[in-house]
């Protein structure tokens, strides 16, 4: 969604696990999630992380018809300063009500709730449609 606003992501690629050591007898990896949100931040903004957590999943289907799974998680700040890749064009440091003034990739204000409601020490629940809210 090129000109949006997003969060950093990236893909999970074989190599991010395969090479690694198993986790099981039955070759299973563990963590893979939080290692790739790890890595993929580390290489987009030059930041680091710790303590990743699960926000949310969607679906959507691409315009070549393929299926695309995407798994939001959330992390702390653990160090560095932000040096852009060089697909990246900008970068924002805002408040959820800030959150509000950009043009956000469709759903991902919700999911910015949603983690600030996990620092206030809340649930944080499902993703679903606000309805009274403005469709940011």
């Amino acid at each position: 969604m090129p000109g949006k606003w997003t969060v950093p992501g990236g893909k999970l690629y074989q190599e991010d696990y395969i090479n690694k050591p198993v986790d099981t007898t039955s070759n299973q990896w563990y963590n893979i999630c939080e290692n790739l949100v790890e890595r993929e931040i580390l290489e987009e903004t030059g930041l680091k992380v710790k303590g990743v957590k699960y926000i949310a999943s969607l679906v959507f289907v691409r315009p070549d018809g393929i299926p695309t799974l995407v798994i939001s998680l959330a992390a702390h700040y653990d160090s560095g300063e932000v040096l852009l890749c060089k697909d990246l064009t900008d970068h924002a440091w805002v408040s959820l009500e800030e959150a509000k003034n950009y043009d956000l990739i469709d759903g991902i204000y919700h999911e910015l709730e949603m983690v600030n409601n996990h620092i206030k020490g809340q649930d944080l629940g499902l993703w679903k449609k606000n309805l009274s809210s403005k469709n940011i």
